[in-house]
């Protein structure tokens, strides 16, 4: 099977999507809106064992203005490869996404939650800064997106233009896919999770901030400026730790783990719940690119 699109933005459409954007407040350092610098390019393929996403990463949306106050890095085409697995399974235990991509929406931009920012520049110092926190200013447009160093644009927090079709009544609609192959959604899902029938609910995450003061680090309150702010309470909310469930959905009658973007931490998932593919791994070599296997990029099915 093969999906392929690509969508030139013109001013009108970009004026329009923009407006879309804008209706949610911009994190700090968000610029004026501007039209992207080329058009989106996105083909998805399957074989037997994996679907293959390629994209040159430019999205299907007007942008902020890069480079920006907060970041520094104009957008620029990528080569993106990605691959997942057509049937999933659930590992044993959850893995942390750390650094990498979380996934990938169908436009072909990643999904990328964390940043590369920690108290006192210290990898180590066991303090990660939130990216949608503002206590780090990284230039996020409306979209909740930003640019690394490579060029390649990439959603920290909720993907708005791309939600701005959703209604409260019905089921989200397909919005990409996880490093581990597994469907992510945004916002609504079914309140009953193995009964459409049952209505539309805004799901929630369990998680919540501590409470009192960091008993090291940085000090001061849990406010959420750091990822270690928070805690995962089993049940607080409709998903699990990394902000899945096992459900119903209208791509998948038959039910299946999948994934939730929602309003609240951790907005994009944290961890995975399957085996997350070799192709979102970074490469070292050339920060912000994914790789694959042996650092290359996973063999795709060839160009028909």
């Amino acid at each position: 099977m093969r999906v392929r699109r690509r969508t030139a933005i013109t001013s009108a459409v970009a004026t329009l999507v923009a407006a879309c954007a804008t209706a949610r407040p911009a994190g700090p350092g968000a610029a004026a809106q501007q039209a992207v610098p080329a058009g989106n390019d996105v083909d998805i393929t399957t074989d037997g064992l994996y679907r293959y996403i390629r994209s040159n990463g430019i999205p299907d949306h007007a942008t902020g203005r890069f480079p920006n106050r907060g970041n520094p890095h104009p957008i620029s085409p990528q080569n993106h490869i990605y691959r997942v697995p057509l049937n999933p399974q659930e590992a044993s235990r959850p893995s942390p996404v750390g650094l990498s991509p979380f996934g990938v929406a169908l436009n072909g931009v990643p999904f990328d939650p964390g940043a590369a920012e920690f108290w006192r520049n210290d990898p180590n110092s066991g303090w990660q800064y939130e990216a949608l926190s503002g206590a780090v200013n990284l230039g996020l447009d409306a979209a909740n997106a930003h640019v690394q160093p490579s060029g390649a644009y990439h959603y920290h927090g909720l993907p708005t233009p791309l939600l701005s079709g959703q209604s409260p009544q019905a089921h989200s609609p397909l919005i990409g896919y996880a490093a581990d192959g597994f469907p992510i959604y945004a916002l609504y899902g079914y309140a009953d999770p193995q009964d459409p029938t049952g209505g539309v609910s805004r799901l929630q995450s369990s998680y919540r901030l501590k409470a009192g003061t960091r008993s090291g680090g940085p000090g001061g309150t849990h406010d959420g400026s750091f990822v270690q702010d928070y805690e995962y309470v089993p049940g607080l909310g409709d998903l699990d730790e990394c902000n899945g469930r096992r459900t119903i959905t209208p791509d998948y009658p038959d039910g299946i783990y999948a994934y939730f973007l929602t309003d609240d931490f951790p907005v994009i998932p944290r961890c995975h719940r399957g085996t997350p593919d070799a192709s979102f791994q970074r490469d070292p070599g050339r920060p912000g690119r994914p790789s694959g296997p042996g650092g290359r990029p996973p063999g795709p099915p060839p160009r028909r």
